[in-house]
């Protein structure tokens, strides 16, 4: 199927009601917090985002998700980014620091939705609003692949910024990804108070 068409499919599958998409990115980074957004989008948007090229942000290059994320923050009925710290991280686990950071970026939305479909297979604990868990859903969903167009060019953004303050990890190249040079870093350098201690890769120096 084209991509055409399945971003078109992707908009007639959106259930009825006020939804948020919701999507987390920085699962599995070495450095740095794991994001989450969330997104409302209007109906009457949804064939033309489809239409723009809106899908899972991991199929799309640096400079799309940049365009893609201005379009879709101008369009959405609303969108919010909301994060769980490295400490959280390494104090709670990370499928526990993203489920956080998922809650977070819902709680900000106004208006609050009707139904909350998330990325994955975990539900959300304590969210006080109806959800829906859909394998594979930046896929299948419009809503969800805004959320992690959103997610991942603000996280991005993070980690470029914080660069600068920790040189010697190719950072800006990365985003915090435990490529040769980030490990190769971590081996000269140790860990940066941003770096995850409870990942194995950076215990390197303990």
């Amino acid at each position: 199927m084209k991509e055409s068409q399945l971003n078109l499919q992707m908009a007639s599958l959106q259930p009825e009601g006020l939804i948020a998409g919701v999507d987390e990115v920085g699962r599995g980074a070495l450095f740095g917090p794991v994001v989450a957004a969330a997104v409302i989008l209007p109906d009457t948007a949804l064939a033309e985002l489809a239409a723009a090229g809106v899908t899972d942000s991991k199929q799309l290059s640096a400079l799309r998700r940049e365009h893609l994320a201005v379009y879709i923050r101008a369009i959405a009925t609303d969108y919010r980014v909301g994060m769980a710290t490295v400490q959280e991280i390494d104090r709670l686990n990370i499928l526990q620091a993203s489920l956080l950071a998922m809650r977070r970026a819902i709680a900000q939305l106004h208006p609050q939705p009707d139904l909350c479909l998330i990325d994955g297979n975990q539900r959300i604990p304590q969210l006080l609003l109806p959800q829906q868990t859909l394998v594979k859903g930046d896929q299948q969903s419009l809503a969800i692949a805004a959320a992690s167009i959103i997610a991942k060019v603000w996280r991005d953004r993070l980690i470029v910024r914080l660069s600068q303050r920790y040189p010697g990890y190719d950072l800006a190249t990365n985003k915090g990804y435990g490529t040769t040079k980030h490990r190769l870093g971590l081996q000269q350098l140790g860990t940066t108070r941003q770096h995850r201690c409870s990942f194995a890769p950076c215990r390197l120096d303990q």
